[in-house]
C-alpha cells in the first residue's frame, strides 16, 4: 500500500549493468587468487560478444566495464587485445573502464592501506590504457570498506562506489547485510551506516551491485534449499530455473523496482554485474529489450553517470526516504501469498512481512537502526554486516519476527515519528 511521503528529487527510471573480465575467479589480492583460473572464458571474442549483446538489447545505452588487476596486468596477446577492446568501447559507446578490486572482497582478505595503494595503481593503469586523460567516474569493488571509499573521494576524486552487496549474507565469500539496497552517503564509521552528519559524511555515493528479489534477500544463504540471491542475476534465475522461469522472475524482479517502488519514491533502479566468464549473452539482450518495451523511459547508463545523476539531487542523507512494497513473485523463496514492506531512511530501516491473503498484522523482520555507534572489524574476516536491534537474516538468536508493538517503546517512538500511519498496524 502506498503512503503519502515525501520522494526523491531524483525522478525517472535508471538501470546499469556492469560487466567483469578477469583471470581468476576471485583475485582478492594482487598477488593471491582463490578459485578457478579463467582466463579462457575471458577472450576477446567473449568481450566482443557481451558488447553486442548488450548494444543488441539497449542500442544507446552505456555500460561499465570492471577489469581485475590480473586482466590488467596479463601479457599475454589475448589480454592486450581485450585491454585494447575496452579502450575502444569508451570511445566508440562512451562506456566506463573501472577497476575492481579484490575480486569483491578485498576487505575480508587485504589491509585497507594495502587496498588503498592497489586501487591508486590500477587506476593509473586504466587511464593509461583509455588514454586522453581518461578517469573513471566510479569505482566497482563489491565490499569496500568506509576509510577507502573515503579515500576514493578526498583524494582520487571519484564520487561513486558500487560499495555493498546488499542483504548477501552466509553466500559467496564475504558477509554485508545491514545497509541500504538505494544509493546513499557512508558513515566513516561503517560503510552500511548512512552518514548521520557533516562529522561522518563521507562524500562517495555507495551502491548496490546486485538488484535481488526482496522476498528471497530475506533468507540466510541457501536457507530452506532456497538461494537468497534470486533477482535479476543469470546465474541464479536462468542459469537455475531454465529460460522461461528464470527470465521472468529477472523481470518480475524488475518490476518491483520500477512499478511500485518507482510510484513510492518517484525514481527506480534496477542493476547487475555479470561477468563475462558465465556468458548468458542471450540473457542479457533479452532482459534490456524486455525491460525497455515495458519501461520505455528506462535510462540505461554507466554506475558513475547514474552515482552522480543522484549525488547532483541529493547532496547528503537527510532527505532519504526509500520505500518498497514488493509481492512473492512465486520462485523459489519467494512465496506468493507473502508481501514484503522496506522503509529505509537515514536512521533506520525496517521491514514488515505479512501474507496479504489474510487480516493478520504484520510482522517485523528487520529493524536495523543508524543512529547507533558502529564499527567495521579491524582484522581480515568474512563477516561485515551491521546489524543490532532485528535483522532479517535470522541468523542470531534475537532475530524472530515480532509484532511492532513489541519493539521497545522507544524504538517504537522512533518508528511512528517517522511513519505515523504503522501505528494502526502495530
Amino acid at each position: 500500500m502506498a503512503w503519502a511521503v515525501p520522494l526523491s528529487p531524483l525522478r525517472g527510471r535508471f538501470l546499469t549493468h556492469v560487466s567483469v573480465v578477469r583471470v581468476n575467479q576471485i583475485e582478492v589480492t594482487p598477488d593471491h587468487s582463490i578459485g578457478e583460473d579463467e582466463a579462457a572464458d575471458n577472450h576477446p571474442d567473449r568481450v566482443r560478444a557481451r558488447r553486442e549483446a548488450f548494444a543488441r538489447g539497449c542500442p544507446d545505452g552505456k555500460m561499465t566495464w570492471a577489469i581485475s588487476w590480473l586482466a590488467l596486468n596479463d601479457s599475454r596477446k589475448e589480454y592486450q587485445e581485450t585491454r585494447r577492446l575496452l579502450a575502444s568501447y569508451h570511445d566508440q559507446y562512451g562506456d566506463e573502464i573501472t577497476f575492481i578490486p579484490g575480486g569483491y572482497f578485498a576487505p575480508m582478505y587485504d589491509t585497507r592501506e594495502h587496498i588503498r595503494v592497489t586501487i591508486h595503481k590500477a587506476l593509473g593503469l586504466i587511464s593509461g590504457m583509455v588514454g586522453g586523460g581518461y578517469r573513471p567516474q566510479c569505482l566497482v569493488a563489491g565490499f569496500l570498506d568506509a576509510e577507502n571509499q573515503r579515500f576514493l573521494a578526498a583524494d582520487e576524486g571519484i564520487h561513486v562506489c558500487q560499495g555493498q552487496i546488499w542483504s548477501q549474507h552466509a553466500i559467496d565469500n564475504g558477509d554485508g547485510d545491514g545497509g541500504i539496497c538505494y544509493p546513499y552517503y557512508p558513515s566513516r564509521e561503517h560503510y552500511l551506516k548512512p552518514a548521520q552528519g557533516t562529522a561522518d559524511f563521507i562524500d562517495c555515493v555507495c551502491l548496490d551491485g546486485w538488484t535481488c528479489d526482496f522476498l528471497a534477500a530475506r533468507r540466510d544463504g541457501f536457507q530452506g534449499g532456497f538461494n537468497s540471491r534470486i533477482g535479476v542475476g543469470p546465474i541464479e534465475t536462468v542459469g537455475n530455473l531454465g529460460t522461461v522461469r528464470g527470465r521472468k522472475e529477472m523481470m518480475d524482479t524488475s518490476a518491483m523496482h520500477f512499478d511500485q517502488g518507482h510510484a513510492l519514491n518517484g525514481f527506480g533502479w534496477v542493476t547487475g554485474i555479470w561477468e563475462i566468464s558465465v556468458g548468458h549473452d542471450e540473457d542479457l539482450t533479452y532482459w534490456l529489450q524486455a525491460v525497455r518495451e515495458r519501461w520505455p523511459d528506462t535510462q540505461v547508463m554507466t554506475e558513475g553517470a547514474f552515482g552522480l545523476e543522484w549525488r547532483k539531487h541529493t547532496p547528503s542523507n537527510v532527505s532519504l526516504n526509500y520505500r518498497f512494497d514488493a509481492k512473492g513473485t512465486g520462485a523459489p523463496g519467494s512465496e506468493k501469498e507473502l508481501e514484503i514492506e522496506w522503509f529505509m531512511n537515514r536512521e533506520f530501516r525496517l521491514a514488515l512481512l505479512h501474507d496479504w491473503t489474510k487480516s493478520n498484522p504484520p510482522l517485523a523482520i528487520d529493524f536495523t537502526r543508524y543512529d547507533l555507534k558502529a564499527e567495521e572489524p579491524h582484522g581480515l574476516q568474512r563477516e561485515w554486516s551491521l546489524m543490532n536491534v532485528l535483522n532479517q537474516k535470522g541468523s542470531r538468536p534475537q532475530d524472530k519476527p515480532i509484532r511492532l508493538g513489541q519493539l521497545s517503546p522507544d524504538d517504537q517512538r522512533r518508528i511512528y515519528a517517522r511513519y505515523p500511519e504503522l501505528k494502526n498496524r502495530a
